[in-house]
């Protein structure tokens, strides 16, 4: 499959523009029908299978692989090692970009971690290939592991994220925390949380001389192609990625890893297509995760409830082996206004894979501390968490102090309070009761993202026959993206969305940069309506020049598009179909590019960022410790909503993984081996159908012309920041036990 054409008609009757229209998923026939191709289903001639031979140990070397024993498996065709493995154009140790982390391509015998590959064992069938990895018996020289947040001397990395300052700060905190009436002094801590897509990385790989045919899942398909030139010392042209669908990726796909290199080498070693698939508890180690964090937060505030000082520390863990730290006290930059904020990081480094991107790095494990820090300030001053919120918020970036969009998070924290009933919320904890004795309790939790913008292009052309076509390298995680960009590329062209041709899925169309940071829809988004116009305006000018078309001499009035026709701004009805200009012309296509991309004036004036507020109610056996969220009512303000179906969507997931991060993730380490004990579906807690609540999503009207030109911001993460606040607040509301490691755990409840 060379593309993905999306072409279904849409199932409801538009009225008005193409955005803003709540149509359902183009892709949605085919993934019901089960007619979506992912990686791992394709299966090409004389395929073989790889299978990744994985560390049981933490730390060390491996002496010995018997691989005499696998290769005499009926079906093993051969095993790579660091002694014949393929080699590479350059260094896999090597960072060419700061996007770019270390990974394991067999270069050598050193173990870093528990579950890195050692080896790959290529066979005829994927059972052969199990088979063949389990008879290869390693044995190791092991080291004591590093585990933990205390595991080994802490030092303070250069930078948090992708370079963000690891300390910042404005006024003076010590005298603002020595001057307040109240303070708060309390340390949270979050665990190590792991990817757990339903479909996990999988790579199906052949060479062809010194071109490449790859399937694999993506979120970023030039990104992943540029890596893989580097490594194979390849033309860019010589690598064709197709990705035309994403079980999930959250950041796990965005940048090269480990594993699809394997499958790469795998391939050139046997000469023959190749496919690799991560088993479930394989994906615990070489693809990312989100680091442990312990914070501490230290808030003052005065006699009337107003802030004086907040203080965010946050200590977190890298790899033995490459930098990678969590920005998790950055949380406090952009929420609450006080005249003194200070926010430092630390580090340890740990015998684990690299931690990276995982949805709202940073906000997420921040959020969750902040809030329930807010929350215990707003009594300590006897005041409800809402009005001490409504109270404090920021009305400018307070680090900073560039504007922003405040005026919305003050409307969803309102909206959200009547739709939620919060006015009839006792202040005092465990005071509320249903009648079947459960302790009930509220909570909320303000939500808050960067509306980040990379860059990305795009191609549009109109066609003789009236309809459009529009090509770019987008990537879709299951979030209908190829649905909201379909709308914004039908407006762009001013056709129905029926008439639009949406090609996307492989790395030879435009770049559509990554779909990371909640920012694919703004910046790809950018670059397909930018493309759009483009075309519009060749197609005005060959009209407006054109003394047989009506629409000759409106080059100085302009043209409006609609319809597949354009009409002179100033005489309506004076119009001229595509169709017959270009038939005119004697032209079977008009096309055009376009690129999206930040605006850096907007971005030095202005600072971006989506808002939110949640309200959670949950309810608690009072001799059990039970806990059930009951109920939540979210509240966001993310500028012009391209389709309130995906959206609604988006932000129930976000709310949903705030309930797991408050209530159920948690990876546990054997602090003897270094190996991750829970490293599957069945003891890995994630919620289920019955932990999932009754969900109620509102969206703010906001117009934000700062962030970009279609006013989009994304919705991805925000939900997830809030909602593990609220649920947290609301279990302290109800049990009156404030709980600071996180998940809430039933013991802790029960003191």
């Amino acid at each position: 499959m060379s593309e993905l054409n999306l072409t279904t008609a849409p199932a409801h009757v538009r009225h008005g523009s193409n955005i803003g229209q709540p149509l359902t998923r183009r892709d949605g026939v085919l993934k019901v029908k089960g007619q979506a191709t992912y990686a791992a289903d394709n299966h090409l001639p004389g395929m073989l299978f790889a299978v990744i031979a994985a560390s049981s140990i933490a730390r060390g070397h491996v002496t010995s692989l018997d691989v005499a024993a696998a290769k005499r498996h009926p079906g093993v065709v051969e095993v790579m090692t660091s002694a014949n493995r393929p080699k590479l154009a350059i260094d896999p140790e090597i960072k060419t970009n700061p996007f770019v982390f270390r990974m394991e391509s067999l270069q050598n015998d050193e173990v870093r971690y528990a579950n890195q590959p050692i080896a790959v064992v290529i066979a005829q069938s994927l059972e052969a290939a199990t088979e063949g990895a389990a008879l290869l018996a390693p044995r190791y020289e092991a080291l004591p592991p590093r585990v933990g947040l205390d595991a080994g001397e802490v030092f303070v990395p250069p930078v948090v994220g992708v370079g963000n300052p690891t300390v910042n700060e404005h006024g003076d905190v010590e005298a603002g925390l020595a001057s307040a009436a109240k303070q708060i002094d309390a340390t949270y801590e979050t665990p190590p949380q792991y990817h757990n897509a339903m479909e996990p990385h999988a790579i199906v790989v052949a060479w062809d001389g010194d071109k490449l045919s790859i399937d694999m899942p993506t979120q970023g398909l030039i990104l992943s192609r540029a890596r893989i030139a580097e490594l194979f010392g390849l033309a860019h042209e010589n690598i064709h990625i197709r990705s035309p669908f994403l079980g999930g990726g959250f950041g796990s796909k965005g940048l090269m890893g480990g594993p699809p290199v394997l499958g790469i080498m795998a391939a050139k070693l046997v000469g023959k297509p190749v496919k690799l698939v991560l088993r479930r508890e394989q994906m615990y180690g070489p693809v990312g995760h989100r680091a442990p964090t312990r914070q501490r937060l230290r808030l003052g505030a005065d006699g009337e409830g107003q802030l004086t000082a907040i203080e965010h520390h946050a200590r977190t863990v890298s790899s033995s082996y490459d930098d990678f730290y969590e920005p998790a006290a950055d949380a406090s930059h952009t929420l609450y206004a006080s005249p003194a904020i200070r926010t430092t990081h630390d580090a340890v480094r740990v015998d684990t894979g690299t931690p990276l991107f995982m949805r709202a790095p940073g906000e997420a494990t921040g959020s969750i501390a902040l809030e329930s820090a807010i929350d215990e300030m707003a009594f300590a001053c006897g005041m409800d968490p809402l009005a001490f919120r409504l109270k404090n918020y920021a009305e400018v970036e307070p680090i900073s102090g560039k504007p922003f969009s405040s005026k919305a998070l003050r409307a969803c924290y309102e909206q959200g309070a009547t739709r939620f009933g919060w006015s009839k919320r006792k202040l005092a904890p465990r005071g509320m009761r249903d009648d079947a004795g459960l302790l009930v309790g509220w909570g909320m939790g303000t939500a808050t993202f960067p509306a980040l913008m990379f860059q990305a292009e795009a191609r549009a052309a109109i066609r003789r026959d009236g309809s459009g076509v529009v090509e770019i390298g987008t990537h879709d995680m299951g979030q209908g993206a190829w649905t909201a960009f379909a709308q914004i590329a039908a407006d762009g062209l001013g056709l129905d969305v029926d008439r639009v041709e949406f090609r996307s899925g492989h790395s030879n169309l435009p770049d559509a940069g990554i779909a990371g940071g909640s920012a694919h829809t703004a910046t790809a988004g950018a670059a397909i309506h930018n493309a759009g116009a483009a075309v519009i305006a060749k197609l005005a000018d060959l009209a407006t020049k054109d003394e047989r078309s009506p629409l000759f001499g409106a080059g100085n009035t302009g043209v409006i598009a609609r319809d597949g026709k354009l009409f002179r701004r100033d005489d309506e009805s004076r119009g001229e179909s595509y169709s017959d200009i270009l038939a005119r012309a004697g032209l079977a296509e008009i096309e055009a590019r376009g690129t999206g991309a930040a605006n850096p004036a907007a971005m030095e004036e202005y600072a971006m960022h989506a808002h939110g507020a949640v309200f959670a109610e949950v309810k608690v056996d009072p001799e059990l410790g039970q806990v059930r969220v009951t109920r939540m009512v979210g509240t966001f303000a993310a500028g012009r909503i391209v389709n309130p179906h995906l959206v609604k969507s988006q932000l129930f997931g976000g709310m949903i993984w705030g309930v797991s991060f408050a209530l159920h993730e948690e990876a546990i380490t054997d602090r003897r081996t270094g190996r991750i004990m829970n490293a599957n579906l069945g003891e890995y807690h994630i919620p289920v159908n019955a932990d999932v609540p009754s969900l109620d999503v509102l969206t703010v009207e906001e117009h934000d012309p700062h962030v970009n030109a279609l006013g989009i911001k994304g919705v991805g993460e925000i939900g997830i920041t809030g909602s593990a606040g609220a649920v947290a607040n609301a279990v302290w509301h109800a049990t009156g036990v404030r709980v600071r490691r996180f998940p809430i755990r039933i013991e802790e409840l029960l003191v």
